[in-house]
């Protein structure tokens, strides 16, 4: 096995049922050498940023070697959340973010929204070496497309995909996903 995916859904009622077919998209492109794991997030409904965070230190924890993370919606926000919080020493291969929205600023501002905002240069406290991929549709009806630009403006080090078709749940195809965790080299699944 190559390495490991922690896949972190959407929020909303529904949503982990909704993200499944995305996760299962990921694990037939990615085929058996990577496990790809899916855990139910807490009261998916609300999203809590500490109670997801905590989720997924432990899913984390239980992974032996460096882990490419994935997040859908509101989970690539929770995920960039983390990220820029972190703490441990856990090697992150790489952080693929999949029509993630931007909180604050030009971008989204709903009640609590605070919660998710990342803090004025928090792209310098992402792990050092760490690829980071934002990936987006223009017909994504759920977070609007120019999200994609405020999230690459505030991640200046990411590789940015742009996509015409796919809508929110990006055709249920993580395909392109797959490839570029794939693309990884070898020296990122390595890392301790």
């Amino acid at each position: 096995m190559a390495g490991h995916v922690l896949f972190i859904q959407g929020a909303g009622r529904g949503a982990y049922d909704e993200d499944k077919r995305l996760a299962e998209s990921l694990r037939r492109s990615l085929g058996s050498r990577f496990e790809v794991r899916y855990p139910a997030m807490p009261d998916e409904d609300d999203a809590p940023y500490e109670q997801w965070r905590r989720q997924i230190e432990q899913e984390l924890a239980d992974a032996a070697g460096p882990v490419a993370i994935v997040g859908h919606s509101v989970g690539a926000s929770v995920l960039m959340k983390w990220l820029s919080e972190r703490d441990d020493e856990k090697a992150i291969a790489g952080a693929f973010l999949v029509a993630c929205p931007f909180w604050g600023g030009e971008g989204w501002r709903y009640e609590g929204y605070e919660e998710l905002a990342l803090p004025p240069g928090f792209a310098a406290r992402l792990p050092a070496g760490t690829p980071v991929y934002l990936y987006h549709c223009r017909d994504d009806a759920t977070v609007p497309f120019d999200h994609l630009t405020l999230n690459a403006r505030a991640l200046p080090q990411a590789t940015v995909r742009a996509f015409d078709e796919g809508g929110h749940q990006f055709g249920e195809d993580l395909s392109v996903v797959a490839r570029d965790i794939e693309s990884l080299p070898s020296d990122q699944w390595s890392r301790v």
